[in-house]
């Protein structure tokens, strides 16, 4: 090579090139989707959402359902809620979490199904 760069050209015809810069999420929407699927790396959260898919629960009932303390299981809430998975109401003294949204449900779902189960 005699210290001349090789150029690198892409094998992609140009309607394809075109179509996959279309598709291509931008660098926000990528970094947005990694968040979301980190969230089921911990299977606790994993636990967390699927309790909460069910029914709506404060942290004492998610401690002794998931066998967990209170402090893993207010720490899991807490990053959940950064990411808006799960939602909480006040009602007096006890804070319930539900999910924030149902689409998540989907992506259990479709988990499941990948994994075929």
């Amino acid at each position: 090579m005699n210290g001349i760069r090789e150029q690198k050209t892409l094998k992609l015809s140009p309607h394809d090139q075109n179509v996959v810069q279309y598709y291509l999420p931008k660098n926000e929407v990528a970094a947005d989707l990694a968040d979301l699927f980190s969230v089921f790396s911990d299977a606790t959260r994993v636990k967390i959402l699927s309790t909460l898919c069910i029914t709506e629960m404060c942290v004492t009932d998610l401690c002794l359902m998931l066998c967990q303390n209170q402090s893993t299981i207010s720490h899991q809430l807490a990053f959940l809620r950064s990411l808006r998975l799960v939602k909480a109401r006040r009602k007096g003294k006890i804070v319930y979490y539900s999910i924030g949204n149902k689409k998540i449900i989907n992506v259990f779902d479709a988990g499941i199904a990948f994994l075929g189960f």
